[in-house]
């Protein structure tokens, strides 16, 4: 509701109701006497006037220019309090005008006193332009949005005349911007907010109801609030955060001087005022402010602990996401006037709130400039005007393993230069193109290689990275990639692990079969992000094909086949004392690496517990004997048995034949 904070319009009920007492007596500390002295109350008037003084006192000192409050009090006639000159626009001149206004008249025989002739002037203040309205109209030569709140403190007896109050209020709104249509020196009124407070003495119960905000016409918006007259100042101070963007914060632990023994000092609190960005700059970070609704009202407030105060030195700056100017809550009292005082004097004091890890945290600051205290919200990340940070020490301080040379490729792959504009060519075109396909490239980038294996893997994928980032793939492409597929479709057949140089913690120790499920997941990813052309959907239906089928599943299942129709084979021609055929020995070295690969997990377990050799442990043995022995030597297979095999059976031979077939030597 910030948007209609530029003008404001306070309408004081004057009738001689508001002259009875509140009955809440003030707690006064007078001397000992005999003589009983009487409770004293506040009327009705007092408490609306101070509290609406303090509302203006707290905007004021928040905004000293571009907020401007004005006072109408009502009872036989409206009675204008100020304008909209800045020179009205003071606490001065209020008082001074409220003094001569003087307290509700007595009840008289008169029946015309009313809210309502202060609504009307209300509405037609409105629509009067202020000095910073005639400047935009005069510079700018353009329709200005004329919005205001009125802010009514009266009484009802119930719903039905709050009712009968909105209700006119809306026919006098109407029918103002009919009479700006056609004078010139009145602006229409494009939004209102009307705030009705409904005011009664302690002592009594109202039949009026709180009702939120609501709207009544497409150029009204309405809200009551009923209250007790010695609750109103609260009322105001809770209203005041939502009008003018405020945030509320509590100093705790200031330690101050005790008046009765200067030599003793205790801890107090104090509340201030300033606008929301001090608290929701933290907003999206990880710094989470510690928020609490404050005792005996309806607002929340976050509480900062006191820390050594320091000087203002040139040394002692540190970086600020904001800067807001602040007020004190209640600045009567005396622990806001000694901070108020402390920090006028050029000292500035740091504000930490406990952090949820454990120790504490500074995110304020309170300082003062020119005569004025400001909270500032100070940077609890690494500040901007510090030297960058090496690659590395990395944003985590640990992190080194970030893709630096990879980055590098996207930055290059996605350089753009300045086109001479052609009437042609669409504005900003190849501007979008480059946008969507650096869209399309960044949508899955891991940006440390710890948290990845297939950037790790790119050896054995490296055709397909490249080659699917093109828009179309052509049939030579397309067989490229599927050639890189299968081959590591083929190196996890082979249960070969894969060299991963750079794995982070997270990837650390995974198995072979997991490392190869977390690739094929990745390169089925990074494949349906690069394209959506025939060339690209047909290298991801090759992945997810290989990925579906396990090779090794498919491979003892088809030996696991042949096995099956050996022995079928064996128990349909043989005889229990045949001689073993020359395809056995195929049949049970394929029988026994299908059991291998598909029953070693089921059977390992059960024969270690078991005493005796099943059928499975003798084949295995037999076949781990068989492949550890050493070819036979070929003369003793030559040899017929019982017969010495001779170690070079042609020894002497061929110096035999050589000689009888060579010629004489000539003399």
């Amino acid at each position: 509701m910030n948007e209609f904070n530029h003008k404001t319009v306070f309408v004081l009920d004057h009738t001689p109701y508001f002259g009875i007492s509140c009955e809440a007596p003030i707690d006064c500390e007078f001397i000992k006497s005999k003589i009983p002295i009487p409770p004293i109350s506040k009327s009705l008037w007092t408490c609306a006037v101070e509290a609406s003084v303090e509302y203006c006192r707290i905007a004021w000192d928040l905004f000293p220019t571009g907020k401007l409050i004005r006072f109408v009090v009502s009872d036989t006639a409206a009675h204008i309090v100020n304008t909209w000159n800045i020179s009205t626009q003071s606490l001065t001149h209020v008082m001074n005008a409220m003094s001569m206004v003087g307290v509700p008249p007595r009840q008289t025989q008169a029946n015309d006193y009313s809210v309502i002739h202060g609504l009307r002037a209300a509405i037609e203040a409105l629509a009067e332009p202020t000095d910073f309205q005639k400047e935009q109209i005069s510079t700018n030569d353009q329709v200005v949005f004329n919005l205001g709140r009125v802010i009514c403190i009266t009484s009802a007896r119930d719903d039905a005349s709050m009712k009968s109050l909105e209700d006119i209020f809306r026919t006098v709104l109407v029918q103002q911007n009919t009479i700006s249509a056609s004078h010139k020196e009145y602006l229409n009124i494009d939004q209102c907010h009307l705030v009705i407070i409904n005011l009664f003495p302690s002592n009594m119960e109202s039949m009026v109801n709180n009702r939120s905000l609501i709207d009544i016409s497409p150029i009204l918006k309405s809200e009551i609030h009923s209250n007790k007259a010695n609750k109103i100042s609260n009322k105001l101070t809770h209203l005041i955060l939502p009008h003018f963007d405020l945030a509320s914060t509590t100093v705790t632990g200031i330690p101050m001087k005790e008046e009765q023994n200067a030599s003793s000092s205790a801890n107090y609190d104090v509340e201030i005022f300033h606008g929301s960005k001090a608290h929701s700059v933290f907003l999206g970070t990880e710094l989470v402010l510690p928020h609490s609704v404050k005792d005996g009202a309806d607002y929340e407030t976050v509480t900062l602990k006191w820390c050594t105060p320091r000087s203002c030195g040139s040394s002692e700056m540190q970086p600020c996401l904001a800067q807001c100017r602040v007020t004190p809550v209640d600045v009567t009292s005396r622990p806001s006037s000694c901070l108020i005082n402390f920090l006028l004097n050029g000292r500035s004091v740091l504000l930490e709130m406990p952090k949820k890890s454990g120790g504490k945290l500074t995110s304020h600051l309170l300082s003062a400039h020119g005569g004025e205290i400001f909270i500032h919200s100070l940077n609890t990340a690494r500040s901007c005007l510090e030297d960058p940070p090496s690659i590395s020490e990395g944003g985590g301080g640990r992190v080194t393993d970030y893709r630096i040379n990879d980055f590098g490729q996207l930055m290059q792959l996605h350089r753009i230069v300045p086109l001479k504009p052609v009437p042609e060519r669409t504005a900003d075109e190849n501007l979008l193109k480059m946008r969507s396909k650096l869209s399309k490239s960044s949508r899955y980038w891991p940006l440390i290689l710890g948290s990845t294996i297939l950037y790790n893997a790119r050896q054995f994928v490296e055709a397909i990275l490249v080659l699917t980032q093109k828009l179309d793939l052509t049939e030579d492409e397309v067989l490229q990639c599927q050639k890189s597929i299968y081959q590591l479709a083929a190196l996890e057949a082979r249960q070969e692990s894969l060299a991963l140089p750079n794995m982070g913690h997270r990837l650390k120790g995974a198995k072979r079969e997991e490392q190869y499920r977390l690739l094929w997941a990745e390169l089925e990813l990074v494949v349906s992000y690069s394209g959506i052309s025939a060339g690209h959907k047909a290298v991801l239906k090759c992945i997810r094909d290989c990925r579906s089928r396990n090779p090794l599943d498919a491979q003892d299942k088809d030996e696991a086949a042949e096995a099956h129709r050996a022995s079928v084979i064996r128990a349909t021609t043989d005889s229990p004392m045949s001689p073993p055929h020359s395809m056995s020995s195929v049949v049970n070295d394929s029988a026994v690496t299908s059991l291998l690969a598909s029953s070693s997990r089921s059977s390992t377990k059960k024969t270690s517990n078991s005493g005796t050799k099943s059928l499975f442990d003798i084949l295995t043995s037999t076949e781990r004997a068989q492949s550890q022995k050493r070819i036979d030597f070929s003369g003793r297979l030559c040899t017929p048995p019982g017969q010495v095999a001779k170690l070079y059976p042609n020894f002497g031979v061929k110096d035999e034949t050589a000689a009888q077939g060579r010629q004489p030597d000539v003399k």
